[in-house]
Formats: C-alpha cells, sequence, structure tokens
C-alpha cells in the first residue's frame, strides 16, 4: 500500500507515524522545526485507514510496518530514523524488530511493547453515533460528538479527520469499520522473541499511565539499547501538550551521533 506523506526539509531521513485515529497534520508543526533546526529530511506520514491513505479492511501491525517498508523502497531510502507516538509506536517498533536494517534509530512516544486493554470503544461508539445524513457542518458534528464526549480536546483532535467526501456530505478520513473491527490488535504486545539492538529512545507523559516504571525491564528486553525519558505534566497526547520539550528531547536524539 503507498501512503501519503508530507515532507519537508534536507539531509537524513526521519519518518513519523502518528497514533490511532490521528493523521500527520499532528506531526506539522514540530516536523518543520526538526526540519529546519535539526537538519533533517521529515516524512509526516499517513498510516493505512488514516488521513489520505488508502482503507483496507487489514489493520494489523505487520500490514502497517510493511506499507512503511515500501515506503522506504519507494523513496529510495535505505535506513531511516523512525519515531512514532501510540499506535504509530507499535508500528515503528515492529518495522524496527522485522526489519532492523532499515531502521538506524528508534524512537517510540507513549507506548510499551506490552499489551493494553480494549480502551478506546467509548470513542468508537461515539463516532459511530454521528448520521453524517443529518449533519450540515463541522459545528454540528462537533454538537452532535458532545452529547457522549464532553472533552473539548479530544473532540478537536477527531475532527481534525473531518472532510468533504461530496459535495454536502461530511466523513471521516479514517476507516471506522476497519478499527471497530480490529480493535483489538491496536493493543496486542510483541512477542518475547522479538528484538531490535538499534539505538532507542521512549520518550513517556508523566500523568499519562501508558509507560509504568516497571516497564522498563520489558522495555530493555526487546530493544537493549533503551532510554527512557519522562516528560513532566504532559499526558498520552506529550507533543501537543509539551511541544517545546519534545522539540529539545528529539532534535538532541537526532543529530547526536
Amino acid at each position: 500500500m503507498k501512503l501519503f506523506s508530507r515532507i519537508v526539509g534536507d539531509g537524513p531521513d526521519v519518518l513519523i507515524l502518528h497514533g490511532l485515529f490521528g493523521m500527520n497534520d499532528n506531526w506539522n508543526t514540530l516536523g518543520k522545526r526538526w526540519a529546519e533546526d535539526c537538519g533533517m529530511r521529515m516524512h509526516m506520514l499517513d498510516l493505512r485507514n488514516h488521513g489520505q491513505s488508502p482503507h483496507s479492511s487489514e489493520h494489523s501491525y505487520t500490514a502497517m510496518a510493511e506499507d512503511v517498508l515500501q515506503y522506504l523502497d519507494d523513496n529510495q531510502i535505505d535506513s531511516a530514523i523512525v519515531m512514532g507516538h501510540s499506535m504509530g509506536g507499535k508500528v515503528a517498533m515492529r518495522l524496527a524488530v522485522d526489519h532492523p536494517s532499515r531502521v538506524s534509530k528508534l524512537v517510540v512516544v507513549d507506548i510499551a511493547p506490552k499489551g493494553y486493554p480494549v480502551h478506546h470503544q467509548e470513542i468508537i461508539d461515539s463516532l459511530q453515533s454521528l448520521n453524517f445524513d443529518e449533519l450540515s457542518s463541522r459545528r454540528d458534528a462537533d454538537k452532535k460528538l458532545a452529547e457522549s464526549m464532553p472533552n473539548f480536546a479530544m473532540r478537536q483532535f477527531l475532527l481534525k479527520s473531518l472532510h468533504w467526501e461530496k459535495e454536502n456530505r461530511l466523513g471521516w478520513r479514517f476507516n471506522l469499520e476497519a478499527i471497530d473491527k480490529n480493535i483489538e490488535m491496536v493493543g496486542e504486545a510483541m512477542e518475547s522473541q522479538a528484538h531490535y539492538d538499534g539505538e532507542t529512545l521512549f520518550i513517556r507523559g508523566e500523568k499519562s499511565g501508558y509507560i509504568k516504571d516497571g516497564d522498563m525491564e520489558l522495555i530493555q528486553h526487546h530493544f537493549k539499547n533503551a532510554e527512557l525519558h519522562t516528560v513532566v505534566g504532559a499526558g498520552h497526547w506529550v507533543h501537543a501538550e509539551k511541544p517545546e520539550e519534545m522539540y529539545r528531547e528529539i532534535c538532541e536524539f537526532l543529530i547526536e551521533g
């Protein structure tokens, strides 16, 4: 599958993989800064079933990692620094352990290689409650979503993926049906024999809870050269909540060595 991307800058290649229900725009501001200030060629990708990339009934980490591998091949990139947040972090880990020669460094933002219980069902239910035959504007969609999703920031994040599918009809850029059918795989654990020996940086939000102190042993089982940095005051969306610290930490990691 050929993935959509936005590319900025010139220098060593860095791929950024967004999380569930996200898209390349989530990383646009930071990506531009890393390109300009750190001398990198930044690729902000849309993963399958998200953004402007194609839709498919298959939604697995193996498939998504193979999509990214095809992207590297199509763009004649021998190896790249690969960074992913949440679901995108699991895709990045999958690519690194399956194709280590193609990943020069790895950055994983607020996700661990362990299993997570399904915890997105309420969001999916809220999204499925929208009847686009009855909605004529983004404001209408936000008002309807607010009935079951009071979190304003979450609604604004999701509404970034709302677009006009055709004249007078709104729709989601993400493939809600495929995500719903495959939601259990989003939290699946990495198999015990999977390993990547390259330089790896894990970043977690202090208030998130996705990566706990006790997870470091498991992380270093899979990624023996991994370090963990905690962003104070941040939750799961570290890059949105603490962009300056993310900018500095990642820039340093990108240019070192």
